[in-house]
Formats: C-alpha cells, structure tokens, sequence
C-alpha cells in the first residue's frame, strides 16, 4: 500500500520537478517573441525620449555656454536660471500671449471642425470630394501655409487687406507688433481645422443613428437632438481632441516663426526658447539653460493637461 502512494506522489511531484527545470534553462519561446517586439519600442522611447528629457532637465540645471556645451563641463546652479527666467521682465507677457494663442485657437479649432463633423454627416451630393478638399490645409507642408498667409496679410499688397478695402476700410498692418499675435492665431486656426474635423467626424459615425430617430419621434429637434444626443457622446472624442490641439498648439513654432520671426505679440514660450536655444531674432545671444528652462516648464505644463485628462476620462467611465 505504502509503495503504491510512493508512485502515484513521485508521478505527481515529477511534473512540478520538470517544470521548476524548466524555468531554471530560461524562458519560453513565446516569452522571448513578446521581448523582441516590445525591445525595439523601449530603445526608441529610451534615445528619443527619455535621454532628451533628461539632457533637458540637466542642462536646466547647470549654467551653459558655448564654451561650456562643448566641454561639458558646465557648473551646476541648482535653481538658479529658473529664478531667472521666471523673474524675467519678459516671462509672464509671454505666458499671457501663450495662453491666449492656445485657448483661442483650441476654441475656434473644435467649434468650426465640430459644425463641419455634423454638417458631412449628412450625405449630399460631392459631400466626399468637399469633406476632402478641407484637409488640403493639413496635408500643405507648413512653409507652403505659413507664406501664403504672410502674403495674403501684407499691409500694402495683400488679399486681405484688398478685400476690406473694398468696403472703405482702412489697411491694417497685420504683422506688426500690435496684431502678430492675432495674425498667427487665424493661421493656425485654419491649420488646425482639418485635424478636428477627422476626429470628431469619426466619432459621429460611431453614434448610432437609432438614437436619434428615437429623439425625433419624442419630439426633438436638430438643435435639441445636437445638445442631448450628439454633443453628450463626442466626449470621450471631444477629450482627446482638445488634448492633443492642446500640446500641438502649445508646442508650434515653425508657422509663428515663418510669419512673425515671433516678434511682438506673437512672441509664445516655444519660439522664445527656439530664439534663445539659437540665437535667432531679437535673442542674439544663445543661452542653452534658459531655453532649456522654458523646455522643461512646457513640458511640464502638457503633463498637467495630461493627467487632467486621465481624471475627466475616469470620471466619464465611472
């Protein structure tokens, strides 16, 4: 008796023996197949992401000069260029400028590309060929856009100005100091219109459309059935949309630079450090810390918005 349950433990212990070898030699095939796919996307956040961030943070840090950047050999300050920087003459006029570039441009962008989403989701005639002609401004390379908005808002020869003259209006000088800001703004707007558009139309395909025949048999009309149907299920698309305008629009550089050289008004913390990083425009000095001061402050700023939106999706789940 005592040998039968002798064999029948060996036999069962023999299993859990192989397997505790087994994992002794190392790991499974498919373990080593799940590896080789997710390596190459670590190298990748690792050299193009994490090491530039941290180079970033560092440099922030430590007082930088051409001398220095090529040595490396740069003193550490700890805080001290932030202090700088934020205690600049010109710090919050251009946190002031940052904001209302982003905020009117964020609005603009998601309430005309929202009105074109509802309007093609009706189908018409051509309703392809037109929801296709407006990504034209998103395909366009952005100095082919940013030229032509500077020659469409020259004070003496541009289109604009032809046209409002045509109602006695007096030219305005669009790219001046007083009104660059508002010049880039409606550039980027227009840029930023084709972008809303896809997104918001793609999420209207995904409301089913029994809804809103059930909306129209209990009595609502198109605007009703737009406020209690439409707009209440766009959010989780509404979210990630104004998200990603959001650092976009944060981050834009080349279409203010193009335009403005970020002079004046138009002067945001993205071209004010891209000026500084390398001497470009009215900064023809180049100061690597403070530019990597204002770096990190916008990268600090997106992961704000970031984790807003990790709060606002939970709360919608819940």
């Amino acid at each position: 008796m005592s040998t039968g349950v002798t064999t029948v433990t060996a036999r069962r212990s023999a299993p859990s023996g192989e397997h505790e070898r087994g994992r002794r030699r190392g790991l499974r095939p498919t373990q080593w197949a799940g590896i080789g796919f997710v390596a190459p996307l670590v190298v990748y956040l690792v050299v193009l992401y994490a090491y530039p961030l941290y180079e970033n943070v560092s440099m922030s840090l430590h007082r930088f000069t051409r001398a220095t950047f090529v040595t490396g050999q740069a003193p550490f300050v700890g805080f001290d260029v932030y202090r700088e920087v934020i205690g600049s003459p010109q710090f919050w006029p251009t946190v002031r400028q940052t904001a209302v570039f982003v905020v009117v441009s964020l609005v603009f962008q998601y309430a005309i590309g929202l009105g074109l989403a509802v309007f093609f989701r009706r189908s018409f005639p051509l309703s392809s060929l037109l929801r296709g002609l407006f990504l034209v401004p998103w395909l366009l390379p952005i100095i082919v856009s940013a030229t032509t908005w500077q020659w469409m808002m020259d004070a003496d020869s541009g289109v604009i100005n032809r046209f409002l003259g045509l109602f006695g209006a007096d030219p305005v000088w669009w790219l001046n100091a007083q009104h660059s800001l508002m010049s880039v703004t409606i550039a980027n707007i227009w840029l930023g219109i084709p972008f809303n558009l896809v997104i918001l139309y793609s999420g209207l395909q995904n409301i089913p459309t029994d809804l809103y025949e059930a909306a129209s048999l209990d009595g609502a009309g198109a605007w009703r059935q737009f406020w209690h149907v439409t707009f209440p299920l766009l959010r989780p698309v509404t979210a990630i949309t104004l998200l990603l305008g959001f650092v976009y629009t944060l981050k834009v550089v080349d279409i203010i630079w193009i335009m403005t050289l970020g002079t004046g008004s138009s002067q945001t913390l993205a071209t004010w450090a891209y000026a500084m990083a390398f001497g470009k425009g009215a900064s023809s000095v180049i100061r690597y810390s403070q530019a990597s001061v204002l770096g990190t402050i916008l990268l600090l700023i997106a992961l704000v918005m970031g984790f807003v939106y990790l709060v606002v999706q939970r709360r919608q789940e819940d």
